[in-house]
């Protein structure tokens, strides 16, 4: 006869709760925290199991988590639309974290701290994203736009709709970063010619680029850094 097992059926000394209870979640693999999410497994399979069957559907394993769609994550045996919804959830929660850990504060000198905030929510995109970054005299952000999706080249992005957010907000700086799904954060030609447009058109307005990042695959390129920008 098919049963369901739970993590409660699982013996003791093996479950995820109790052992992220008594040796703290740092223990327990990718697979034993998922478990804890999905909770229940499917037939003749236990939750880690489960866990594991999710974590080999993609070639990026835990990652693969921010790659798949709701109905990829439903194909797997034993995930349906409920475990489907939790695992992606998760997996923006951490996105969401990760971006709340740096707060609102940029510091200049340091490109990667740009960076770093932006890393976990660019890293994964499937498409090309450029987002605009306003800041005032202290380098706090005030707002920030998604500007384009799709290849970032001088002409789809367009200065004047970069500069109509700046001068809304009164923004005296502003940064400017978009992500390379190939996971090289090397800069094209086209890469370069965007960052110089953007930087002529805000002098005449007393807008100043500080930056553009450019997010790879847990890497990541300051145009300014690399001599760029003018």
């Amino acid at each position: 006869m098919n049963t369901i097992l739970s993590i409660r059926e699982i013996p003791e000394m093996e479950r995820p709760y109790e052992k992220l209870e008594t040796k703290g979640p740092g223990f327990l693999s990718d697979a034993e925290l998922l478990a804890i999410i999905i909770k229940s497994g499917s037939h003749k399979e236990k939750s880690t199991d489960l866990a594991m069957k999710v974590l080999n559907s993609h070639p990026c394993a835990l990652l693969g988590l921010h790659h798949m769609t709701l109905e990829q994550l439903k194909e797997i045996h034993g995930i349906g639309r409920v475990k489907a919804i939790q695992l992606k959830a998760v997996a923006e929660l951490a996105i969401r974290m990760s971006k709340a850990s740096y707060g609102d504060r940029i510091a200049v000198q340091s490109p990667s701290n740009i960076a770093g905030r932006y890393m976990e929510e660019m890293r994964h995109l499937e498409k090309e994203e450029l987002k605009l970054v306003l800041l005032d005299t202290k380098y706090q952000i005030l707002d920030e736009h998604t500007l384009s999706v799709g290849t970032v080249n001088s002409s789809l992005v367009n200065p004047r709709e970069i500069f109509v957010h700046a001068l809304k907000k009164e923004a005296v700086n502003i940064l400017i970063l978009h992500n390379h799904p190939s996971g090289d954060p090397s800069p094209s030609s086209q890469d370069i010619e965007v960052t110089h447009r953007i930087q002529e058109a805000g002098e005449l307005l007393s807008v100043k680029l500080i930056d553009h990042i450019i997010i790879g695959d847990g890497r990541f390129i300051s145009l300014k850094e690399q001599g760029y920008m003018q």
